[in-house]
């Protein structure tokens, strides 16, 4: 199985019929999604609301890489993050299990293939539809895995987080494949793709815009 991409490297056609299929079938996606979460003891307004998703996402402090750019990567224990988190704009979406490794080039990165660990989330990104329509595409697929949480990227994009910790390669890659043909950007495929942190920053223009969560489920792993 190739880490970039699917088994035989080529990924599938987007399937246009199918998305207005599944677009068709939802009202008020961005309402339905407020309204499915379940925030349990995470305080949304709360000002440690960042650092406390991030420990639940990822429970009993393992590494964790996030960064304000792609070149400013950092990996640290969830702990030794704290409040620091939410000036972070990415986040790679699995642990990992060293602060350093050999990237392709031969050289030392705190963010690679080598010090990745095994996935924990597969975040699947739509960000070529309106945000109602990907509102309705994360729906549809949590009915396949466990949708996590859902990230505005302070931008155009919406990123669903599905849990996929024990998932076998093969079936994870059959979920991205769909998602793909659903119209997902395939590079999150790669298990050290960075991607929008919960509750981070990200600078647009001159401002700093929070990278909101539209959907939360606490309960995820259940």
């Amino acid at each position: 199985l190739n880490l970039y991409g699917s088994p035989d490297n080529r990924w599938p056609e987007v399937d246009y019929y199918d998305i207005q299929e599944v677009v068709s079938s939802y009202d008020n996606p961005i309402k339905r999604l407020w309204e499915a979460s379940a925030f349990g003891s995470l305080q949304y307004y709360h000002l440690n609301f960042a650092p406390a998703l991030v420990q639940m996402l990822f429970p009993g402090d393992p590494l964790i890489c996030a960064g304000e750019s792609v070149k400013r990567m950092k990996t640290r224990h969830v702990f030794e993050w704290g409040p620091e988190i939410c000036s972070t704009e990415l986040i790679v979406p699995s642990p990992m299990i060293a602060r350093e490794g050999m990237n392709l080039k031969g050289e030392k990165s705190t963010r690679c293939l080598a010090n990745t660990g095994p996935r924990r989330f597969l975040v699947i990104d739509f960000g070529g539809a309106t945000i109602e329509a990907q509102a309705c595409l994360h729906m549809h697929l949590a009915m396949r895995l466990p949708l996590a949480m859902v990230v505005h990227s302070g931008g155009r994009s919406l990123h669903g987080w599905y849990f996929v910790a024990g998932l076998s390669e093969d079936s994870a890659n059959s979920f991205m494949r769909y998602a793909v043909s659903l119209g997902a950007d395939p590079h999150t495929w790669t298990p050290c793709q960075a991607v929008c942190t919960p509750g981070g920053e990200r600078r647009v223009g001159s401002e700093l815009v929070r990278q909101e969560v539209y959907f939360l489920n606490a309960n995820y792993e259940k």
